[in-house]
């Protein structure tokens, strides 16, 4: 494993090198000529071509005229071995610096290369373009070399070139490659060496403890670990006689486990306690409806009215409370299955403002028969990583909670705020706020502030401690606090891309 990891770097390091150290290179050449244009557009080029010329457009005087390139440009460029020209809107002047004897070529390759006329421009490959210039890697065909160049117009009107040859990075790459697999031979060869030497001062110690265990595995606690590793390994050797002794201290775990035992069944009187009071909850909220669609049926068969409309009126009693039976069953449903684990959250990336926006849609003739106003203004997208369809049943069972419970400007305001490394929504209701005592029971099952009215909606008072279980089932938080005005219930979500 260790000779197949070294092989698996070299192997590594060979391709990387051979793929990407050409391309790097010619990356850190495009900042170098990026930051030379950038230097150079800052030289004041008007004092730089203001001496005289030649008929050539050659400067008479070059000492002078390189007293106004600063020293730090001179440096820069020799340390980079950079080539450039500068040359002036009407090309009658130019100032270039670089090998002798190449000032022409590179001003009539830059003529060519504004006027669309030199043919190297067929063999090049652009690298950036911006407005003021392009950067591309060329092959020069009368040099017989690659180059990264520079060129374009500045905003004074100077046109400027700018190249560096690229060295014969391949051949470096290869040689660089027979230099590591060289190297890496030598290596796997040392190592393997050392490998055999060290597996075999381990091993030996671990095949007598091999046949220690199967000497306990027969009940023989006699037997004892003798050999001398000199590692870790006699470590392991002496804890296993310390266990062979030490087996005449399990009553002490038996102890233990008797203590574990009787936590158990406290445990299971709890459960069984919780059970019981589950089962008297449930069956107070049956119990109404069963007697009114009791109530209701009887008269329906005994025909106690005639009239269509009483009987149509005890059919709809009847369907209403059958109704409410079957979101309460579905609710104690879904929640069993929350709180046992078997409905696991599956998480996903969503926009959370495109769930909202499909919620309050969907509720849209519930807000309507509530009067109420909902404020939400959240329009750019917010994505978060959460269970879509579980958080669509958290803000379902916020906004009806809310719309249920409107008072004084019968508002419904849903915020989404930004925190660390996570999303609060808010979902805020004008009314009465609820009692300070009541608030951490609101996520117990079956408990409801005031049961009057929570009853002429059809609430269970199940909902919020669905809500609990869903919101913990994704590691988040959740809560409600009062204002003067009203009641914001909220949670979290996770945020992190």
């Amino acid at each position: 494993m260790f000779i197949g990891l070294l092989l698996v770097s070299i192997f590594s390091i060979t391709l990387i090198n051979g793929l990407f150290l050409e391309r790097y290179y010619v990356s850190k050449k495009v900042e170098v000529l990026e930051e030379a244009r950038t230097v150079l557009s800052q030289m004041n080029l008007d004092n730089l071509l203001k001496y005289d010329t030649d008929k050539n457009g050659e400067i008479e005087n070059p000492s002078k005229a390189e007293e106004e390139v600063p020293d730090e440009i001179e440096h820069s460029s020799s340390r980079n071995n950079l080539t450039w020209i500068i040359v002036n809107e009407e090309n009658s002047g130019y100032y270039y610096w670089g090998e002798a004897n190449m000032a022409k070529m590179l001003r009539s390759k830059l003529f060519g290369y504004i006027n669309d006329l030199d043919k190297d421009m067929e063999h090049s490959h652009i690298l950036k373009q911006t407005e003021d210039g392009t950067i591309w890697q060329v092959h020069d065909r009368f040099a017989g070399m690659e180059y990264v160049e520079c060129w374009g117009q500045y905003e004074n009107g100077y046109y400027y070139l700018i190249r560096s040859p690229l060295e014969s990075i391949k051949e470096s790459a290869a040689i660089s490659n027979n230099f590591y697999l060289f190297v890496g031979v030598v290596i796997i060869l040392i190592s393997g060496l050392l490998i055999l030497l060290i597996t075999n001062r381990i091993t030996r110690p671990i095949s007598e403890l091999t046949r220690l265990s199967e000497k306990m595995s027969n009940l023989d606690f006699e037997a004892r670990y003798e050999s001398h590793a000199g590692n870790e390994i006699d470590v392991l050797g002496d804890n296993f006689n310390k266990m062979s002794r030490k087996l005449e201290n399990t009553i002490s775990e038996l102890k233990s486990a008797n203590n574990k035992l009787q936590k158990d069944i406290e445990d299971k009187i709890k459960i069984d306690e919780m059970r019981k009071e589950f089962l008297d909850n449930v069956s107070h909220e049956l119990k109404t409806p069963i007697a009114l669609i009791q109530g209701y049926a009887e008269g329906l068969n005994e025909n106690i009215s005639d009239d269509p409309e009483s009987r149509a009126f005890y059919c709809e009693v009847i369907m209403d409370e059958a109704s409410k039976m079957n979101k309460l069953v579905k609710n104690l449903l879904t929640l069993n299955q929350l709180e046992s684990g078997k409905d696991a959250p599956m998480m996903e990336r969503f926009d959370i403002v495109s769930l909202i926006h499909g919620v309050l849609q969907s509720m849209h003739i519930m807000i309507e028969q509530k009067e109420a106003t909902v404020i939400f203004e959240a329009q750019d997208p917010v994505y978060v990583w959460a269970d879509e369809f579980k958080t669509e049943e958290v803000v379902t069972n916020y906004t009806s909670n809310a719309l249920n419970h409107l008072d004084g400007e019968r508002k419904v305001e849903i915020k989404i705020l930004q925190e660390a490394d996570c999303v609060k929504v808010t979902v805020f209701n004008t009314g009465t706020p609820i009692p300070e005592e009541d608030l951490p029971n609101l996520w117990n099952k079956f408990y409801k502030v005031d049961k009057a009215r929570t009853r002429e909606y059809g609430g269970s008072g199940i909902g919020l401690s669905i809500v609990k279980a869903i919101v913990e089932g994704m590691n988040q938080k959740y809560g409600v606090c009062n204002f003067d005005n009203g009641v914001e219930f909220w949670f979290t979500l996770d945020s992190r891309q």
